[in-house]
């Protein structure tokens, strides 16, 4: 038998895909958690479990996974009727029921729910699900009880499988190259307004083989880079200051998140050097701390130690990493007082740095996968600043 199938009840193999597997993991985490079932909307989790991405918008569309034990365990899904082709032609789930406008969406709610036998008992909803939903969700199950989805899939998306880790080390490759071609670029820079050069960062990316931009490109110049979010204005590029540059893209839906801070056309001051040395051994520190069963608050104190040795302590104000999966910023954090022991399959940045308030700033940073016996870096280009 394949990895991507599985025998059905008749004993014939049925072919199966990363979010089908994911779907059948969920179910045996709710009967795990003593739930009945959970309802995802447009959101990370329904992208998790279906591979169909979508912003939430003003009409009802509903993923429903029930447990292993409710009459029918079957997923659905509950759509707006304009959705249904692409909806089929993007998922796996078997069973798609549309609303069309003019229906009475949570009618078709409450059926549905009470077909999966979930119109009762406790049933985990997506964290992130819009107040009119959840209302609407009771009113079609006025006598269930309410969770979130988190108890059920963070446990589970947390850890990422085969084919996340592909598309990460993917998106984090197509990020890599565009460092290269920041440094061809080189004194080029000098002159762009920091928002010209955050344009061409995308277009690179998109070149490469990216999809949009994970968040919004930070392309922080001079004391613009003492603001950890500063993003990107008008400042023009000056020639010998540091330049920190925050960016990623998107590869089937998951996020690249590296930072480096180079110097274009021309050499910084000393100060900058000494700085920009510091940060890069505290990243290094990080990045060498990451292996399993050690706590994620071990990562931050190996970095930060490393500053505060060199008396920058009070200039390092941020955690020093957290996870990445279908979301820039999730679980697991590498911030002081969490304890939580990391494992094989989490996905974590590690990206100190030091902000000097109307000078500059200088942040690193990588993002590494948990491997049975330490990491893997997913981004490898150079960390100096030119």
């Amino acid at each position: 038998m394949t990895d991507d199938a599985h025998a059905d009840g008749s004993g014939r193999e049925r072919p199966t895909g990363p979010h089908e597997r994911r779907r059948e993991r969920a179910v045996r985490r709710l009967d795990e958690g003593d739930a009945a079932g959970l309802v995802a909307f447009p959101s990370r989790n329904l992208q998790y479990l279906t591979g169909f991405a979508e912003e939430p918008g003003e009409r009802h569309f509903f993923l429903v996974v029930p447990a292993a034990s409710a009459p029918d365990s079957e997923p659905a899904l509950l759509v707006p009727a304009l959705y249904e082709t692409q909806v089929r032609e993007a998922t796996g789930v078997t069973e798609i029921r549309t609303w069309s406008d003019g229906d009475d969406p949570v009618a078709a709610t409450r059926e549905l729910l009470a077909d999966r036998g979930l119109d009762a008992g406790r049933l985990l909803v997506d964290d992130t699900m819009w107040a009119r939903f959840t209302q609407d969700l009771c009113a079609a199950a006025p006598e269930a009880t309410w969770g979130l989805a988190s108890e059920a899939l963070a446990g589970l998306r947390v850890r990422k499988d085969e084919a996340e880790l592909a598309a990460l080390r993917e998106a984090a490759g197509v990020a890599d190259a565009v460092v290269d071609d920041l440094r061809e670029l080189g004194a080029d820079a000098v002159g762009m307004t920091e928002a010209a050069l955050a344009d061409w960062i995308a277009e690179r990316l998109a070149d490469r083989g990216g999809r949009g931009v994970s968040f919004e490109t930070v392309v922080a110049a001079g004391e613009n880079g003492a603001k950890p979010h500063h993003g990107h204005a008008n400042r023009e590029i000056r020639g010998g200051e540091p330049v920190v540059l925050d960016f990623g893209t998107r590869v089937d839906g998951y996020p690249s998140d590296q930072t480096r801070t180079l110097v274009f056309g021309g050499e910084p001051s000393e100060a900058y050097a000494e700085v920009h040395e510091v940060v890069r051994e505290a990243q290094a520190a990080g990045a060498e701390a990451v292996e399993p069963g050690v706590p994620a608050s071990a990562v931050d104190r190996a970095a930060r130690e490393v500053i505060e040795a060199a008396g920058y302590g009070d200039a390092f104000v941020h955690r020093t990493g957290h996870g990445v999966g279908l979301e820039v910023h999730e679980e697991p954090y590498l911030v002081a007082g969490n304890d939580r022991e990391l494992e094989p399959g989490m996905v974590c940045s590690v990206e100190p740095g030091i902000y000097l308030d109307g000078r500059f700033g200088c942040r690193i940073e990588d993002l590494v996968v948990v491997t049975e016996d330490g990491c893997e870096r997913l981004n490898r280009t150079d960390r100096g600043w030119a």
